[in-house]
């Protein structure tokens, strides 16, 4: 029996939205008046627009949301028990403010240089510790230079109606924010897990690919982060690194259970191209605490804390640069497995896009430690340390540059502080990655895979590859 036929995905429509009395209303359907004509490009480029429409709000959830807010808000709101976050070091993170984390000849003033995305499903108990710690990071960057890009939908938790109270509250700080929901549901019978995700990551980037001249400058980053209890220190550390390292893209460490087990470890690849834990060819999980078992030099920097080179990583949090969203040959996007390429997560995929696209500085930051409640937070603190533990925060200063020099290039600020953490870049991926479609068909391929080279899309509904309802969640 053929797997069943998967619809077209379409970038969804567009609208204003604005929250009158407790309810939605929206307005200007941008996709209506360009098809009738009604706008020149110009207007259609002032039209604020998010990814999609926002459903329906409940309203006894909404009487509700206030803690939310005032906690999300406010960094020093006792309403919720969440997981505690030092203030971030002022002195090592400014230079991100001052000037950009590339720098380029003079532009436009209030250039949005910090595209933060986020998906989001039944995450208000998250909200209070996650936006709290964007907001501190957003205030420290700079809120005239961020947007805030969000999609959600099917929660009946309070996250739809946070997040939509939460506009005017932005927009008074000077942030840009876009906020929708779509029906869309990665585990969802007779549907792929991997192309929902993939879609849904998509349309967090949307406001971005679809606007570039608004807000692509050429040295705009993405910082992407899942439903993750982090600190703001977190988020700009990953922001630091990135610039510090002149990486195309950086990630966190994610951990669960007891703060040793690595989460996110079938989307991940070590610079050898295997998985970062042991899973030996049984699938047995009981060596699953051996990080990058096989590569003693990442082993080693694993254990100092030190950034690592890898061919492939998410782990929660994520900073990449957006020109390859732009600039690549084919505009590099999430997607699924190619037909007769083999079934890997949609990081893991965009990673080995960017491969392909000469941009092979990825790299894990094990100073930057995540998890994916308060309660997980604080274990994963306890264990990996907090950011501002695991870096010298005090000591980032370099007194032989002049004042001038400093304010012409922060990111040479950056680099002079330290040289102890620099990677020393590989300029080729590994000739062969593992392929593990599930824990029980291990192989290796080619990392660029010949046979898949005509990008033929295929529909994977039907391979039982991690899809819908699926019983093993370990790749998570």
């Amino acid at each position: 029996m053929s797997p069943p036929v998967r619809p077209d995905f379409k970038w969804l429509d567009v609208h204003q939205i604005r929250l009158q009395n407790d309810k939605v209303n929206l307005q200007g359907s941008f996709l209506d008046s360009a098809a009738t004509g009604s706008q020149s490009n110009d207007q259609q480029q002032q039209q604020p627009w998010i990814p999609h429409e926002v459903e329906d709000l409940d309203e006894t959830r909404l009487q509700t949301v206030e803690p939310y807010i005032s906690a999300i808000m406010d960094p020093n709101s006792t309403s919720f028990e969440r997981l505690f976050c030092p203030p971030a070091s002022l002195d090592r993170y400014d230079g991100l403010r001052r000037n950009p984390p590339r720098t380029t000849p003079t532009r436009k003033d209030h250039t949005r240089r910090y595209f933060f995305a986020l998906n989001l499903y039944q995450s208000a108990h998250i909200l209070p510790r996650l936006l709290g710690s964007i907001i501190q990071a957003i205030r420290i960057l700079g809120p005239e230079v961020c947007v805030l890009s969000i999609v959600g939908g099917r929660s009946d938790d309070g996250t739809t109606e946070i997040l939509t109270t939460l506009r005017p509250h932005l927009e008074a700080l000077g942030v840009k924010y876009y906020f929708g929901t779509s029906p869309i549901d990665p585990l969802e019978e007779g549907h792929d897990r991997i192309t929902e995700l993939a879609n849904l990551r998509n349309l967090a980037l949307d406001p971005l690919v679809r606007r570039p001249t608004q807000y692509a400058s050429p040295d705009t980053i993405v910082i992407f982060l899942n439903d993750v209890a982090i600190c703001p220190d977190d988020i700009l550390e990953l922001v630091y690194q990135y610039t510090l390292q002149q990486a195309d893209m950086v990630c966190a460490m994610d951990w669960k259970d007891d703060g040793h087990v690595f989460y996110d470890s079938w989307v991940s690849r070590g610079i050898n191209g295997d998985l970062f834990v042991e899973v030996p060819q049984s699938g047995s999980w009981d060596f699953v605490r051996n990080l990058f078992w096989n590569d003693p030099i990442s082993k080693a920097r694993l254990d100092a804390k030190l950034p690592i080179q890898v061919y492939a990583c998410w782990n929660g949090a994520t900073v990449f640069d957006a020109k390859p969203l732009f600039e690549a040959d084919d505009n590099i996007r999430f997607r699924a497995s190619y037909e007769h390429e083999c079934y890997m997560g949609e990081p893991t995929l965009f990673c080995k896009d960017l491969w392909k696209n000469g941009r092979g500085r990825i790299a894990v930051i094990p100073s930057v430690n995540v998890g994916y409640s308060d309660e997980s937070g604080r274990i994963v603190k306890r264990v990996q340390g907090y950011t501002s533990d695991n870096v010298d925060v005090f000591n980032t200063s370099n007194s032989d540059q002049s004042a001038e020099e400093e304010e012409d290039d922060s990111r040479t600020k950056i680099r002079n502080s330290t040289t102890a953490t620099m990677i020393d870049w590989k300029t080729d991926p590994p000739g062969l990655v593992k392929c593990q479609p599930d824990w029980h068909h291990p192989s290796w391929v080619e990392w660029d895979e010949p046979a898949a080279r005509d990008r033929k899309p295929f529909d994977w509904s039907g391979s039982g590859y991690f899809n819908a309802k699926k019983e093993d969640t370990r790749d998570e």
